[in-house]
């Protein structure tokens, strides 16, 4: 009887500690849809997809769907990314939308001094602040099992994640370009080390 209560002992802590073992994480960012501007729109929320951004994400959808399976599928609070992640995960299985503040659209400080010019300075900073806490929660290995995330947000966002994961200066962001519905994928080994697998994949 004892040998047995040992035995059950030793296969829970090993279960345990296979369950703490960090493991790698796979991140999908993508774009939203095309949208266009809207006076009538929500202030903090922005206008809606248009068709075409409808049909774009419709494509991505489809395109999606031949991927593994994403555990999380994670999205701006704005209009336009909701409006796409709906779209994508009719196609996904209906996997959960969580919707997440920070992934909010902002713009973070830049080399460009003809953005800044027009941007209060704690409005960048705030920004640059909201995107590294999503970087931190969100850019980190999976526990136990490797996992796979999908995040539904916009283009400055992305960007400055890029920055984020090739450790390079922030403020480069700017000088990438990153298409409606595109995709851009991160890998975070167990070891906390990032890869940048691909970027603004249009297919």
């Amino acid at each position: 009887m004892r040998l047995a209560v040992f035995f059950l002992v030793l296969v829970a802590a090993a279960q345990f500690c296979a369950a703490a073992e960090p493991a790698a994480r796979t991140i999908v960012l993508v774009r939203h849809g095309h949208y266009a501007a809207d006076p009538s729109a929500d202030p903090e929320l922005g206008p809606g997809l248009t068709d075409l951004g409808v049909a774009q994400a419709r494509l991505l959808g489809a395109r999606l769907k031949g991927l593994p399976h994403f555990d999380q599928v994670l999205a701006s609070p704005m209009t336009r990314a909701q409006e796409t992640a709906r779209v994508l995960v009719a196609d996904l299985n209906e996997v959960p939308i969580e919707t997440v503040a920070d992934l909010a659209e902002c713009t973070p400080p830049t080399r460009r001094s003809d953005i800044t010019a027009t941007i209060d300075t704690a409005e960048l900073e705030a920004c640059a602040k909201q995107l590294d806490r999503v970087f931190d929660t969100r850019f980190k290995p999976a526990a136990g099992q490797p996992d796979r995330l999908l995040l539904v947000c916009h283009g400055n966002v992305t960007r400055y994640l890029i920055t984020r994961a090739l450790g390079v200066d922030t403020k480069a962001w700017l000088e990438m370009s990153v298409g409606h519905t595109s995709m851009t994928t991160i890998r975070i080994e167990p070891d906390g080390s990032t890869r940048l697998i691909a970027a603004g994949d249009v297919g």
